[in-house]
């Protein structure tokens, strides 16, 4: 596929393939809202209730360790419509299974389908968009992720009201959906956006330069120990570190902290699911930067300028802390500060970064390494940041943070090349050498 190769539809298939991330990011942050209501109905304990939530995650790293072996051999569209069945039976399961363990099961399914999608669907968009809009086309799928987060939030909200304002005493399957056991209505909802993905994937083409490598004469099949060779080396190394920082950028931290910042700020905020939104709403606005400057401004300059931004933002927040002033306006604008340069930057032009940098025949399995790194870098620092925010304090756990943004800067600055609208041959070239 060259530059000039035109897929017709590219928006529409791009809004498809990105209803992954959508699935992606309602998955990870609907179980906020769920969690309170499932440990009251059963009674969990705290290894039941550690189960509820991790059975998800261990099924995100199951999804993404197959999903680069299996990409490369059956195309990424097999895998996206995999991930697609898999979201809709996790979301019909999660709303309707009887039994914990049942439901438990369905995460897991659904974690799976996450993992897939975590590395399938940047792959693809990258393979099928044309190089001037490459990054954009990328970040919609950021984008799509950040809006799941925020419409888990939303229907949450809505839902739990809805189920406090009514009475179930008319029954059905509608009042033990809704009101009385509202929980399953809120994994349900996840129904429809999983329908649509599966039905615009029947739509959608197998990515042109996928169908390229595998009829290509005389070119042989990928494997990880080409990574290791030496002109692989740098893109290997940019892969793991751009998701490793992204995870201990500090947004962990942001989001645990988040509601009370807020709340100490002076904002009038009725309870911790409001503040949640709020939080959602920056993370997405802020998204649209990267969509608006990354083909014209670059990753280099967005991923420099928002490294370096985080570093003072969190260094700032931690400032505050340290000086006790945690009402302060100061507070809430370094919250957001930091908030922003995620946002343009670190968070979604990793995978604009790793979708670009690696050779056709093995693109999907290097992507898998770099998404997995993320996965593993957020199970460490999701059981990381409530110790340090215990033994350390909440100024030494920002500045914590904030030293690896700087790392990040320094990394990005010495290694990152720009890759703005070269084609994924040309980057090839670069990289390889051939």
């Amino acid at each position: 596929m060259n530059n000039t190769t035109k897929i017709p539809n590219l928006g529409l298939i791009t809004a498809v393939a990105s209803l992954g991330g959508l699935l992606f990011g309602f998955d990870m942050a609907v179980v906020s809202g769920v969690l309170p209501l499932v440990q009251k109905q059963f009674v969990l304990n705290s290894v039941q209730e550690g189960w509820f939530v991790s059975s998800a995650l261990l099924g995100c790293i199951i999804g993404v360790a197959g999903s680069g072996e299996l990409a490369d051999r059956f195309g990424r569209r097999t895998l996206l419509l995999m991930s697609a069945v898999l979201f809709l039976v996790s979301a019909a399961g999660c709303a309707f299974m009887p039994s914990l363990s049942t439901v438990i099961a369905c995460r897991l399914l659904g974690g799976i389908g996450i993992g897939i999608a975590s590395n399938v669907v940047p792959l693809y968009i990258s393979e099928i968009a044309p190089a001037n809009i490459r990054g954009r086309l990328v970040t919609y799928y950021q984008l799509a992720l950040t809006f799941g987060i925020l419409l888990a939030y939303l229907t949450n909200a809505g839902l739990l009201n809805y189920a406090l304002a009514n009475d179930a005493s008319q029954g059905g399957t509608f009042a033990w959906l809704f009101i009385d056991e509202v929980w399953r209505g809120m994994f349900g909802v996840a129904l429809i956006p999983a329908l649509l993905f599966l039905v615009g994937l029947l739509y959608v083409p197998e990515s042109p330069r996928w169908l390229q490598s595998r009829h290509s004469s005389g070119e042989p099949q990928g494997s990880y120990k080409e990574l290791l060779a030496p002109g692989m080396r740098k893109a290997l190394l940019i892969g793991i570190f751009l998701p490793l920082f992204s995870q201990f950028s500090g947004i962990n931290a942001i989001i645990y902290y988040g509601p009370s910042i807020l709340s100490d700020a002076g904002l009038s905020l009725s309870n911790s699911l409001m503040s949640q939104i709020i939080l959602g709403l920056a993370n997405m606005l802020f998204t649209l930067v990267a969509i608006w400057k990354v083909d014209s401004w670059g990753r280099r300059p967005l991923y420099i300028f928002g490294t370096i931004g985080a570093t003072v933002a969190l260094f700032l927040t931690g400032l505050c802390f340290y000086m006790g002033a945690t009402t302060s306006l100061v507070l809430l604008i370094c919250v957001l500060a930091f908030l922003a340069c995620f946002a343009f930057s670190i968070g979604p032009l990793k995978f604009v970064v790793a979708s670009e940098i690696f050779p056709g025949k093995i693109r999907g399995r290097a992507m898998a390494i770099s998404i997995m790194v993320m996965w593993v870098a957020d199970t460490i620092v999701g059981q990381l940041t409530p110790m340090l925010l215990r033994n350390v304090g909440t100024a030494n756990t920002f500045w914590f943070f904030a030293f690896f943004c700087l790392i990040a800067f320094i990394v990005v600055y010495r290694m990152l090349p720009e890759t703005k609208g070269q084609s994924l041959e040309q980057i090839e070239e670069k990289f390889v050498g051939h």
